[in-house]
C-alpha cells in the first residue's frame, strides 16, 4: 500500500477542481507536505493561503507544465531542497470542446502541451530521483476520452490516448527495472467541476461528483491499483470496443447510450 502518512506530495493542476480536493485529502491523510503547481498564480496564492490557514504545510509554483524550461526550473527547486514528491499527481488538463476544424491558432498545441508533454515533463523532472530512492508513486489523471472516440473532442481525445498509452507504458518499465516505482492510470468520465459545463449526460453516463471521484483515486493510490475507471460503465469500453463491428459500436455507444451527443451542448468552465 502507499501510505500519504508523512509524504511529500505535489499536484499538478492543484489548485482547483479535483486537484484541490485531492490534495486536500491528502493532507487529512496525514501528508508532510503538499507542494502545487498551477499556472494561475492569482489562483495559487489564494489556495496555499487558504491551505496554510488551517495549519497545513503547503507550497507551490506557478508552472506552465507544458513549458520544458517552466517545469525543469520549478522541478530543479524542488530537488535541491531534497523535496522530491513520494507522491506525484499528474492532474493537470485542458479542454476545448469543439469540431477539429474549428480549432482556432495556438489552440491544438495548448491541449496536448498541457495534457500530454505536461504529465511526461513532469515524471521525467523526478523519476530518476525517485528511482535512486527505490520508492515513489506516479497518478496519471487520464480520461475515458482515452479509450473512446467522441465529437467535438478530437484533440482532446488524442491526448488523453497518448497519456494512457504514456503511462502504462512507464508502469511496464518501472516494473520491469524493478524500481519500487507505483504507477495507477485514472480514467474517468465526465468530472462536474466546472471543466465540463454544459455536457449532456444521462442515468447511464452520469456526471461524476468531484468528492466521490477523489475518494475512488485516493483509495486507489492507497492500494496501488494500476487502473482507477469512473463510473462503472467505463470499464466494459475495452471489451465492448473489442468484439463490436466498428458500425454497430458507433450505434451502440453513440446512438444507444447517447456518447457521441454528450459534447453537443458542451459550453466549458466560465473564466
Amino acid at each position: 500500500m502507499s501510505d500519504f502518512n508523512n509524504k511529500k506530495v505535489l499536484i499538478t493542476g492543484g489548485a482547483s477542481g479535483i486537484g484541490l480536493l485531492m490534495g486536500k485529502k491528502a493532507l487529512e491523510k496525514g501528508a508532510s507536505e503538499l507542494i502545487i503547481w498551477d499556472i494561475n498564480q492569482q489562483l495559487l496564492e489564494k489556495t496555499i493561503a487558504s491551505l496554510k490557514g488551517e495549519g497545513y504545510h503547503v507550497s507551490g509554483s506557478a508552472v506552465d507544465v507544458s513549458n520544458t524550461i517552466s517545469v525543469m526550473s520549478a522541478a530543479k527547486t524542488i530537488l535541491e531542497s531534497k523535496k522530491t514528491p513520494d507522491i506525484l499527481i499528474l492532474n493537470a488538463g485542458v479542454v476545448s470542446g469543439k469540431y477539429f476544424h474549428e480549432h482556432l491558432e495556438g489552440e491544438i498545441e495548448r491541449t496536448i502541451g498541457v495534457n500530454v508533454l505536461g504529465c511526461m515533463l513532469t515524471a521525467r523532472a523526478f523519476l530518476p530521483e525517485m528511482i535512486s530512492r527505490g520508492s515513489g508513486h506516479i497518478v496519471t489523471i487520464a480520461s475515458a476520452a482515452g479509450m473512446l472516440a467522441n465529437p467535438k473532442m478530437a484533440v482532446y481525445a488524442a491526448s488523453k490516448w497518448a497519456v494512457l498509452g504514456w503511462s502504462e507504458s512507464v508502469r511496464i518499465e518501472m516494473e520491469e527495472l524493478k524500481t519500487g516505482i507505483k504507477v495507477t492510470t485514472v480514467t474517468p468520465s465526465y468530472i462536474d467541476t466546472g471543466m465540463f459545463d454544459g455536457v449532456k449526460t444521462n442515468a447511464i453516463i452520469p456526471k461524476l461528483s468531484p468528492e466521490r471521484a477523489v475518494n475512488k483515486i485516493i483509495k486507489a493510490i492507497e492500494y496501488n491499483r494500476i487502473f482507477v475507471r469512473m463510473p462503472f460503465m467505463v470499464n466494459a469500453i475495452p471489451f465492448v470496443k473489442g468484439i463490436l463491428p466498428t458500425r454497430l459500436f458507433d450505434f451502440f455507444v453513440g446512438k444507444g447510450l447517447g456518447v457521441y451527443a454528450t459534447m453537443s451542448t458542451f459550453t466549458g468552465r466560465k473564466n
